[in-house]
């Protein structure tokens, strides 16, 4: 089993930046893919960005890229999501994702472990 809480949304002007973390705990030692998802009100959950077990490997939606960047440090068992450009249309509750595969996921189905999510908020 492994446990991820997500941290550092809040509400924030457009074009300001915010850095969300996600904190990975219980069965760490396995090499994880990690994501972030979000959902807006009335919408469906998107994909936004993923990372390899190692770092070494990224993917981002396109409406993100250039704008956001997912990193992870493995020996603080920590995942971030580096949020700048902000934008009202980014608006939605963030979630991070842990799944065993260890590759660079888009889909939902493959991460097996979701956190409660953090709420951004972007105003105009």
């Amino acid at each position: 089993q492994v446990q991820v809480v997500e941290s550092g949304g809040g509400l924030v002007q457009a074009g300001g930046s915010l850095r969300l973390s996600c904190a990975a705990s219980g069965r760490t030692s396995t090499r994880y893919a990690m994501g972030w998802f979000r959902q807006a009100p009335g919408k469906e959950r998107e994909f936004v960005a993923a990372v390899n077990w190692s770092g070494g490997s990224t993917y981002y939606t396109d409406s993100v890229k250039g704008r956001f960047t997912i990193s992870r440090d493995n020996a603080k068992n920590m995942v971030y999501l580096q949020m700048n450009s902000l934008k009202p249309e980014d608006t939605a509750v963030y979630y991070c994702a842990a799944g065993a595969g260890g590759g660079v996921y888009y889909r939902s189905l493959n991460y097996d472990y979701w956190g409660q999510g953090t709420q951004v908020t972007v105003s105009s």
